[in-house]
């Protein structure tokens, strides 16, 4: 099959590919609602029916329903997930539509037209399950993927490549992603009569307010990394010394290094105010550092080249996906390969429809190799 007939064969697909996110989009999903969850997974196993010539199959791991394609530990992963972000409800705000070459309704872009492209390339290829590509989507990526973890590690265990099919980002793929780390810091101290005998208590407010602010200094701008307090909630009554606080610190950062510093930073943080102080959370979705997509986007670029499509770039990103986790894993990974568009988590997303039939191109030809 030559590279112009790929995209052309992709081309011809695009009024199938536009229902079949119609129908995913209309399948509202947000990620708290299992039953939810439940059902637009039970919806894309009816939608690939007639597209590649295996069953796709449902599983739960951990109380999540998961939609698996292909082999359980695949040589070529293709990831993604088909939770949303958006409330039951939102689709009679911002109902499904196709204007021109935008399609638009929440979750479309982040990430359902994303996963519409995978189909199509799989159809592209007439893969089946003998070929060594397999396709995993989660139901709890936007709330930290806590439940999927383990079916993620599973399935990457034996592979060479995993392609993310999560958004582009002003139509260049992911290479490296920041990671995140999340902290939950619990005060406890001891509560007084803040008008009578506020000596004889412990203040647990300040002594939060104390992390916060050394927190501020554990960042390093010149490196990219951010620790930012984000939450602080403490006391019961307005003259009452606070016995109880709790501070909730975001971080991020380009390296795993980085991390590892920020978190070396709270454990050893100490204090003379006399409250105690439990730390929850800590590094969750590793950095995806550049060495990791490094091989993978020389041979998308490529692909797109002998596609005749636009030079590819590639971008460094704020934002975490579960291609963090395979990629500290240790397999090559390369993210950012679903819709072009925008709006990620936005009233305005959209998808482009021509975008989408270029990208279906494109995947398949990287998993062609």
């Amino acid at each position: 099959m030559s590279e112009t007939s790929l995209l052309d064969r992709a081309r011809d697909l695009v009024p199938a590919m536009v229902d079949a996110v119609e129908a995913l989009v209309t399948v509202e999903s947000p990620s708290s609602d299992v039953v939810a969850c439940t059902a637009v997974v039970q919806e894309a196993v009816g939608i690939l029916e007639g597209w590649v010539p295996e069953p796709a199959r449902v599983e739960e791991h951990d109380g999540r329903p998961v939609w698996r394609w292909g082999p359980d530990q695949p040589r070529i992963l293709l990831l993604g997930h088909l939770d949303t972000v958006w409330p039951i409800g939102t689709l009679a705000r911002l109902p499904f539509a196709v204007n021109g070459d935008r399609i638009t309704g929440p979750g479309c872009f982040d990430m359902k037209a994303g996963v519409v492209q995978g189909w199509a390339a799989l159809t592209l290829l007439g893969l089946s399950e003998a070929d060594g590509v397999g396709m995993l989507l989660t139901t709890d990526e936007e709330i930290g993927s806590h439940a999927s973890r383990g079916v993620i590690a599973a399935a990457c265990a034996r592979a060479d490549a995993v392609l993310v099919l999560e958004p582009s980002v002003e139509a260049a793929l992911k290479t490296s992603r920041k990671g995140t780390s999340w902290y939950s810091v619990e005060f406890t101290g001891r509560a007084a009569h803040a008008g009578l005998d506020p000596e004889k208590g412990l203040n647990a407010l300040l002594s939060a307010a104390e992390m916060a602010l050394a927190a501020r200094a554990w960042a390093d701008p010149p490196a990219g990394t951010t620790v930012t307090p984000t939450l602080l909630s403490a006391g019961t009554t307005a003259n009452t010394v606070p016995a109880a606080a709790r501070l909730t610190v975001d971080v991020r950062a380009w390296t795993a290094d980085e991390q590892a510093r920020v978190d070396r930073a709270f454990r050893t943080w100490s204090s003379e105010l006399g409250p105690t102080w439990e730390i929850h959370g800590g590094i969750d979705r590793p950095a995806l550092e550049p060495a990791s997509s490094a091989r993978l986007f020389a041979q998308a670029q490529a692909a797109a080249q002998s596609l005749g499509l636009p030079t590819l770039d590639g971008r460094a990103v704020g934002g975490a996906s579960d291609g963090n986790l395979t990629a500290a894993a240790g397999h090559d990974t390369l993210d950012g390969l679903g819709a072009v568009g925008d709006g990620a988590h936005a009233d305005h997303e959209w998808v482009s429809v021509t975008g989408m039939a270029e990208r279906a191109a494109l995947l398949a030809a990287l998993i062609r190799g």
